[in-house]
């Protein structure tokens, strides 16, 4: 398996790992979300990354640019949104290999921190830690019993404690309907 820059891939061959991933209604909305992210100049810089599988697209992930609203610094930020593996590749290491290669690129590239909403017991594993307790708010609330799902990684050791305030992200990311989890 090889990870790839996906700027270079059909954009339906991506569109496709989110639809199947999720599945049914959910699956086309997290497609036309990507579709939607990959076309809306607030996201940017975004990183797009796939997990190749001879020449047939497995997995893909993607970051947009966040900026945090209240900081009185302004860092390189990213939100990891969404993350997608085919179901007959997952729980076999594509999403393990996927996301720390990604990171890797974004912290060469000057990223100094990346937001996620997702699982908390997937998460953690690749550094992500709970973003509340650190000062970071999300773009919508999350309830209290999902404020674990809420995370963020610093790629620049001390980023983290010398800002806070409230993550903005790319408009199509920005809808009620896309912080939930």
């Amino acid at each position: 398996m090889k990870i790839i820059s996906a700027n270079t891939l059909s954009r339906q061959d991506i569109l496709k790992v989110h639809r199947q991933a999720f599945g049914g209604q959910k699956g086309s909305v997290i497609s036309e979300l990507v579709n939607d992210l990959l076309e809306d100049p607030t996201a940017e810089p975004c990183y797009s990354f796939a997990a190749v599988e001879q020449d047939t697209v497995v997995g893909h992930v993607l970051f947009t640019n966040v900026t945090i609203s209240g900081a009185h610094e302004q860092v390189s930020a990213q939100i990891l949104a969404p993350l997608a593996v085919l179901p007959q590749y997952q729980n076999k290491g594509v999403g393990t290999t996927l996301v720390p290669g990604a990171l890797e690129v974004l912290k060469k590239h000057g990223v100094e921190m990346v937001f996620v909403l997702g699982h908390p017991g997937y998460y953690p594993r690749f550094g992500f830690a709970p973003a509340g307790v650190c000062g970071f708010d999300a773009p919508y609330p999350i309830p209290e019993e999902h404020a674990a799902a809420w995370m963020t990684q610093e790629l620049k050791p001390g980023v983290i404690g010398t800002i806070k305030g409230k993550v903005l992200c790319a408009d199509a990311l920005h809808q009620p309907e896309h912080w939930r989890e």
